[in-house]
Formats: structure tokens, C-alpha cells, sequence
């Protein structure tokens, strides 16, 4: 595939990237001991194998990546997505002499390593020139967004990772700044209807739930 510079320095990047995160969940595949964390990195692990792939692809091959990579909808899954199910986090510190990882340090390695990830990802998006190449970054973006969401999930429900409710005083203070935008105004449904399929439309941010 023809790529402009910018767009091969975001694929080597990236590519590199996958590198490390293939060979880390490999790594934690073999190690791991929690049934449930296990089971994550299952399900997971075949999708950053095709999406290394695709990237090889588009570097290497002529007419580009000819798989593709599945949009993942995001399951939430908590009983509570502003509360944390534990009483008390258990505390953390770094090791300065490691043998092998344990299962919270490998967790919160995968959890930054694609959150990380997902942002390099929408910035490439933006930045890319060939529509096949935008398309390829955003969807990663979103694969990216869905085991970021698992991994937050599981975390959440060990105590790895706080969650806490907002101050309601806070939320009905900052609340109280923005006000709604009514769109039945005229000028807004003129531009709606001047404009109709224009702006091409893949379908509607509800079909991302579960």
C-alpha cells in the first residue's frame, strides 16, 4: 500500500507497540493465576494477533490488509458503575527487586498498556490520510475501548482500581453551568434538512452498548 510518511511512522509506532503487548500477554497467559483474568486474555489474545497482522499488512503487502478487524460493542457488566463492590482497596507498592509479576501487576500492565493504545489509535485516526487506513485505526480504537473496559471491570471488582460516586453538591454545582441546546430551533432543523445525507451516517452510539 502507498502510505505518506506520517502514516508509516504512526504504523511502525504502532506495530511496535503490538509487539510488546503480544509478547507481554504471552507472557501473562503462561503466568497468570486468577481463573477470570486467565479467561480475559483468552478471549482477547486473538484479536491483537489479527490487528498486528493488519498493520504488517499495510506496511508489506501491496493492496494493504486484506482481513478485517471486528467492531467490538462494550459489555458493562458492573452492579454499580459509580461504586466500587469493596469496602477497602487493598494497598500497593512498588517492588524494587521482581521475580515474576502477580496477577495485579500484570493486570494494571495490560489495562495502561491499552489504554495507552487506544490513544495512539484515535490520534492516528485523525491524522491518516488514506480512508482504508483511518478506518483500520478507528475500528482498533474501539477494540481498543472494549478490552480497556474488561480489564477496568475486572479490576474494579478486585478493589485494583477505585471507584467512588461524585459529590452530588459537586455535580448539580458544575451541572448548573451548562444549559441544553434546543434542537428544534429553526436555523438548526434548516441546516438538518439542507444538508441531509451529507453527512453519512453509520448508525447511532446506542448500538455500541450491550
Amino acid at each position: 500500500m502507498k502510505l505518506a510518511a506520517h502514516e508509516l511512522n504512526d504504523l511502525n509506532e504502532l506495530t511496535m507497540s503490538c509487539v510488546n503487548s503480544i509478547t507481554n500477554m504471552a507472557y501473562m497467559l503462561q503466568h497468570v493465576q486468577d481463573p477470570e483474568f486467565k479467561s480475559i486474555l483468552e478471549r482477547h489474545f486473538p484479536y491483537h494477533i489479527r490487528d498486528y497482522n493488519m498493520k504488517a499488512s499495510f506496511i508489506n503487502q501491496t493492496e494493504g490488509a486484506t482481513k478485517e478487524l471486528k467492531l467490538f460493542k462494550e459489555d458493562g457488566h458492573l452492579n454499580d458503575f459509580t461504586h466500587s463492590p469493596m469496602t477497602q482497596y487493598p494497598p500497593v507498592q512498588p517492588r524494587t527487586v521482581v521475580q515474576d509479576f502477580n496477577d495485579r501487576e500484570m493486570a494494571t500492565a495490560y489495562l495502561l498498556t491499552l489504554k495507552r493504545a487506544g490513544r495512539e489509535y484515535a490520534y492516528s485516526a485523525m491524522e491518516a490520510a488514506n480512508p482504508e487506513l483511518r478506518s483500520f485505526h478507528q475500528t482498533a480504537f474501539m477494540m481498543s475501548c472494549s478490552h480497556a473496559y474488561d480489564m477496568w471491570q475486572y479490576m474494579v471488582t478486585k478493589g485494583y482500581y477505585p471507584l467512588e460516586q461524585a459529590d452530588p453538591n459537586m455535580v448539580s454545582k458544575i451541572g448548573a453551568i451548562y444549559q441544553v441546546v434546543p434542537e428544534d430551533q429553526e436555523q438548526i432543523q434548516q441546516y438538518l434538512k439542507q444538508y441531509q445525507g451529507q453527512n453519512p451516517i453509520a448508525g447511532e452510539s446506542d448500538q455500541l452498548y450491550q
